[in-house]
């Protein structure tokens, strides 16, 4: 308390306690035990159990060492030629050439989700995001702290392990035009439960006819099924919808985590509206973070624009594709009810077991994973995985 009796300024603020995946972070980076598995972090591990520099990401690296000539500031669109040659990856030649699509860099895919909403935000329209529940908890922070109203819905069956599509779409029923409806573009976290070409193809009519707006988080692509299959349903969507967001990562599928490399694109209904859109992104990311950080996209594009370096880079995506794989089917032949993990992509997937059944594996067996059974898949090694898919087991109800 100041003399004359007012609070200080910093005096006023409510104590904060760390989310969910922080505390858990820390308590395993606490836990002395060296046979504890950590599948509560969301990064890539290898058959050693480490999360690796890739390749191609250091031969990269090495060529900016040499070449790079300054470090002075870029626009807030950030690295013009990082986003042209990502569009292409993301929407596939043929749609990248659509001009009323435009994009600026982000730090990350948290950054693209964020300029997404503040975007929506800065229409001064009344529209709803649609969310599908389960979905990434730091959606609801990223897209609510810019204030647009969520509207939840349930996307998938517990019990089934599969999506409740019929729900989803009789839930989107409720939805007006210009709202707007999130979607995991492939490997949705935390399920694993994908949405099938057909879904997809029901979908994106669905949107297209009720001018809906997709808004599309296309985080992991290249590690569900591989790089063209896992932009399908984006690309379908995005080509029928009238106006359209994808905010894209490359934290995943370049390893490059820390590095908060991401991009967001926007689709307006013609040509001219794209240049406004483009001109408030600027705007807007000039407030936020005034430019994204260079190293990661600088990254990317070297080994985009380098012939040898982009074999390499699908090359090493491919090999993380294909260990995710066989660790779900590893998993899912470890015992008949784990089988549904066979089915599902990417990182992640949800184990059938209650908070308690949760702490008691962390307790008794130094496996830390989220309170909702979401595991991450690509966190196990090759020499613990048949020990965690034992110990998970043990904890399952009777089939």
């Amino acid at each position: 308390m100041m003399a004359n009796g007012e609070t200080r300024l910093f005096d006023r603020l409510e104590p904060q306690k760390p989310d969910a995946l922080l505390s858990l972070i820390g308590l395993c980076r606490a836990d002395p035990r060296s046979d504890k598995i950590d599948v509560g972090v969301g990064v890539y591990r290898d058959a050693a159990g480490g999360t690796p520099i890739l390749r191609s990401v250091k031969a990269a690296e090495r060529i900016l060492l040499e070449t790079q000539e300054t470090k002075a500031y870029l626009g807030p669109e950030g690295d013009a030629r990082f986003v042209e040659l990502v569009r292409a990856i993301v929407f596939g030649d043929d749609l990248a050439k659509d001009e009323r699509i435009v994009g600026v860099q982000t730090p990350g895919g948290c950054g693209a989700l964020r300029l997404g909403a503040e975007l929506v935000r800065a229409t001064g329209a009344n529209a709803r995001i649609f969310v599908g529940q389960p979905t990434w908890p730091n959606h609801a922070p990223l897209i609510g702290c810019a204030g647009v109203p969520m509207v939840d819905y349930t996307y998938y069956d517990p019990q089934a392990r599969t999506v409740r599509f019929d729900e989803m779409m009789s839930a989107l029923e409720d939805a007006s035009a210009g709202d707007i409806v999130l979607l995991h573009g492939c490997c949705h976290n935390p399920t694993g439960a994908d949405l099938s070409l057909d879904q997809w193809d029901t979908l994106s009519r669905f949107i297209a006819d009720r001018g809906l707006i997709p808004f599309i988080d296309l985080a992991y692509q290249g590690l569900g099924n591989g790089l063209e299959a896992d932009a399908a349903g984006t690309r379908m969507t995005v080509e029928r919808a009238e106006q359209a967001l994808v905010a894209q990562s490359c934290d995943k599928n370049f390893g490059l985590y820390r590095e908060r490399t991401g991009s967001l694109f926007v689709k307006a209904a013609g040509a001219g509206a794209a240049e406004i859109v483009y001109g408030n992104l600027l705007s807007l990311a000039r407030t936020m973070w005034s430019m994204p950080p260079d190293h990661g996209a600088a990254v990317v594009r070297t080994i985009l624009d380098d012939a040898d370096l982009r074999a390499d880079w699908h090359a090493e995506l491919k090999e993380m594709l294909a260990r995710i794989r066989g660790l779900r089917a590893r998993l899912a032949a470890a015992d008949p009810r784990l089988a549904y993990i066979d089915d599902q992509n990417g990182m992640f997937s949800i184990l059938p077991l209650t908070k308690d059944q949760v702490a008691a594996l962390r307790d008794e067996a130094g496996i830390y994973m989220a309170g909702s059974g979401r595991f991450n898949v690509a966190g196990l090694s090759d020499e613990n995985v048949d020990r965690f898919a034992a110990l998970v087991a043990a904890q399952l109800p009777e089939a």
